[in-house]
This record gives structure tokens, sequence and C-alpha cells, in this order.
């Protein structure tokens, strides 16, 4: 069987998370190998899942953009987007950012009924 990978994929045993629809629906999975164009995903039944979202990777550290490229009953093959310029984001700054974002959203509300114009 011909390799047709860029880069070699490690073996890992990492927990992931598939994240998708605004980070509103999450599929638990583990991450049984990577690089850093691609992974393994292993699930513990059958996936439904959109054909772009986010993984975050809690032991890492990190949270990359992804694509599917093949799927079966329990197992996915996955892309990072634009995995050469991606920076990975840090669990910290994406909870940061949701946190700011929340609270962006509860000012905007709370100035709305206090301004009866707007």
């Amino acid at each position: 069987m011909e390799e047709r990978r860029e880069t070699q994929r490690l073996r890992t045993y990492l927990a992931g998370q598939i994240n998708f629809h605004e980070r509103c629906s999450r599929l638990e999975c583990l991450v049984r190998n990577m690089s850093l164009n691609g992974a393994r995903l292993i699930f513990p039944r059958p996936p439904s899942m959109p054909d772009t979202f986010n993984v975050a990777i809690p032991q890492r550290n990190e949270i990359r953009r992804a694509r599917l490229i093949w799927r079966n009953e329990k197992e996915a093959g996955i892309a990072f987007v634009d995995a050469e310029t991606a920076t990975v984001i840090s669990l910290e700054a994406t909870r940061r950012i949701q946190s700011l974002e929340a609270e962006h959203d509860a000012l905007a509300k709370r100035v709305a009924r206090l301004d009866p114009s707007a």
C-alpha cells in the first residue's frame, strides 16, 4: 500500500472533542495518530458530523480546524485546514474568547433595554 501522506503520523492516545454548529454540538473521540497535517479519530459509536469542524485536544491544550477526509463506522480520517499556515489556539484563549463574546452579548442586550431609541 502506497503512503499518500505528506508528513508521517505518530501514534497517539489522546482524548479529543469534535465541536461544530458554533460549538453547540460536541462529539467525544480518541486521537489515535496525528501529524502536522491530519489525524485518525476513533469514536465510541458511529459519528454524525459535518464536513468541517473544530478538533479540541485538551491534553495538548489546542484546538484545530479540520476537514473530514474519510469515515467508516467508528473511525474518521481528517486533514487540518491550512496546516502550514494555521496557528494553534490554546484552550485557555478559546475559553477567554467565548467568555468575552458572552459578556459582549449580555452588555449589548443591557444597552438595548436601557436605550429605548435603539
